[in-house]
């Protein structure tokens, strides 16, 4: 199924499109107000910025899976992030990403690319392997979005071209975003 045939709903309640964004590079992100990822929040603003002229989007998607992490409704997680961390990129409501009612969106996120493996033998995997083992074991499972701030590259053209689990390198991200551009630039 395509990307294009979701829908989202912004904090107001309004109904939007995944259509809206056919033709734009985006990456999409299963955001928290209250995780320590969120200082990603301004990286994330950042790559917006610099290359939002280029038809790139970011979408951030809050959910409360994850700990309990963000509590409160889309509207207020939305002026939270605009206050202290200066998004201005879209953000929806809450959703949920694992189980069985997880955001159609997410389930085709999911099969599209597999996650990687968790590598033991580095030490911000082997924090986050073992944060999740303790707060939410079967999140360790098959394709499953493993913590908040799991980030998913699509192509201006719907394909999902790659996964960044919440604490891979924002330089490998951009690296992946200005290929992603230049490829598109390519046509």
């Amino acid at each position: 199924m395509s990307i294009y045939n979701h829908f989202l709903e912004k904090p107001n309640g309004e109904i939007l499109s995944m259509e809206t964004y056919r033709n734009k590079t985006l990456l999409i992100v299963n955001t928290a107000s209250q995780c320590d990822f969120t200082y990603q929040y301004e990286d994330l603003q950042r790559l917006y910025d610099k290359y939002k002229e280029k038809d790139f989007v970011i979408l951030g998607l809050p959910s409360n899976q994850f700990g309990s992490q963000n509590p409160e409704d889309g509207e207020t997680t939305r002026k939270k992030c605009m206050l202290h961390y200066g998004v201005q990129f879209p953000m929806f409501n809450l959703i949920e990403v694992n189980g069985p009612s997880a955001h159609p969106l997410y389930v085709d996120l999911k099969n599209a690319v597999t996650c990687r493996e968790l590598q033991k033998s580095t030490m911000q995997d082997m924090m986050l392997y073992n944060h999740v083992l303790q707060h939410q074991p079967d999140f360790l499972r098959g394709n499953n979005i493993r913590w908040n701030f799991t980030k998913f590259l699509v192509s201006n053209e719907g394909k999902v071209l790659q996964r960044f689990e919440p604490n891979d390198s924002m330089l490998d991200i951009e690296t992946a975003i200005e290929n992603a551009l230049a490829e598109r630039a390519a046509y």
